[in-house]
């Protein structure tokens, strides 16, 4: 039996993420960031969830999602309503969960060539 080692049609990779650090591709990222299958923005401004507003938003609604995950740490802590109604009022659905699962359902999604935004949250050390 012949196997192959078939490669991913998009650009990032998510290898790990916990609420100090992820690995995107072999680059180790400290600091929030937005991920796209196709787009790394390395620096993303928030880093707490108590203090996300929907204006941080912007730059993740600018990739065109079908879906945004929000990694909000080691804990799954809800953003306030006017965050999720950012997206909902866009007709873009925002799931949020810790940045390990957010890390896992990217990738997922990716794979199933969805239009899939993720912004991490990475608390300030």
């Amino acid at each position: 039996m012949q196997l192959s080692h078939e490669l991913p049609d998009y650009a990032y990779t998510l290898r790990a993420a916990d609420g100090r650090s992820a690995k995107v591709n072999d680059r180790v990222l400290v600091r929030s960031f937005i991920l796209s299958p196709s787009t790394l923005q390395e620096e993303w401004a928030p880093n707490d969830i108590a203090t996300l507003t929907p204006e941080d938003l912007a730059p993740l609604l600018a990739l065109q999602p079908e879906v945004i995950l929000l990694g909000t740490g080691d804990r799954q802590i809800f953003p306030s309503t006017a965050v999720l109604a950012a997206g909902l009022t866009r007709g873009v659905g925002i799931e949020v969960m810790t940045n390990a699962a957010a890390a896992r359902t990217f990738n997922v999604l990716a794979g199933e060539s969805r239009r899939v935004v993720a912004g991490f949250l990475i608390a300030a050390a």
